[in-house]
């Protein structure tokens, strides 16, 4: 009768002991599941930014920015007004 007590026991602390181990196994998944939902969210918000960004350039308002800025372009009723390159003493 105490061979068999002592091998329940022992059955029960190893069941306790994987227990355990499948708890805190379950754990690391779930913190490891909310890490990628946050990534995937916040790829979700920077593909929709590139979206936003791809329209944009689309429109004339981005070819003549890029124009104005990367080109030095001006429209033919402007006056462009440059600052002196000569330091004042």
């Amino acid at each position: 009768m105490v061979a068999i007590s002592v091998i329940v026991m022992i059955l029960l602390v190893f069941l306790v002991h994987q227990r355990n181990n499948v708890q805190a196994q379950l754990e690391r998944y779930h913190a490891e599941e909310v890490a990628l939902r946050e990534k995937i969210e916040a790829e979700n918000a920077r593909t929709e930014e590139i979206d936003q960004l791809k329209e944009y350039m689309k429109t004339d308002e981005y070819a003549e920015e890029v124009a104005r800025e990367k080109l030095g372009l001006v429209k033919d009723n402007e006056i462009v007004f440059q600052e002196s390159s000569e330091s004042a003493n």
